[in-house]
């Protein structure tokens, strides 16, 4: 297992990726629609948001990665945010967001790719680390836990509209 960043050489596999998504898991489709209408556009964008250019607005720049198998499987794709400078990002997302295919959960990818983005995260000197779940996304919960996630509290996410459990991982 290993995370590379997005390239166009996958493309087969993440289209098989975005469908499980799809298919499985559609609250979670948005992320990547954009992929499925042109890749390309989709891959220059993730790259541009790497080093800060055209960014959303209240986005920071962010990496992005996929996790991959040894027969080039995407098993997951990784965000990690350079900063949380927005109210948005500060309250809701935090530095790491991350997405497990559905076909490939309940394996240990989740609590894999965390730990993983935990390292992206402190080669960008980023020394205490937010990370969001949905309260009641039980397993997302508990994969924080399990990389030393400290609880900090829960809250309503006015942009998401749900709550939000919030733990902190201190380098």
């Amino acid at each position: 297992m290993q995370l590379i960043e997005p390239n166009e050489n996958l493309k087969n596999e993440f289209s098989i990726f975005i469908t499980d998504i799809r298919n499985n898991d559609p609250d979670r489709y948005f992320i990547y629609t954009d992929a499925e209408i042109n890749l390309s556009k989709y891959i220059n964008s993730l790259s541009e948001q790497r080093k800060g250019k055209n960014l959303p607005q209240g986005y920071s720049p962010c990496s992005h990665f996929w996790l991959i198998d040894n027969s080039n499987n995407i098993l997951g794709a990784l965000r990690v945010r350079h900063n949380i400078n927005s109210k948005y990002l500060a309250e809701e997302l935090g530095h790491i967001g991350y997405d497990i295919a559905p076909k490939y959960r309940k394996n240990g990818f989740g609590t894999l790719m965390l730990q993983l983005g935990l390292l992206e995260a402190r080669k960008l000197n980023i020394k205490e680390i937010l990370i969001t779940a949905d309260e009641n996304n039980v397993a997302s919960r508990k994969v924080i836990e399990k990389n030393g996630g400290e609880y900090e509290s829960t809250r309503f996410g006015k942009t998401s509209g749900i709550n939000i459990a919030r733990y902190w991982s201190r380098a």
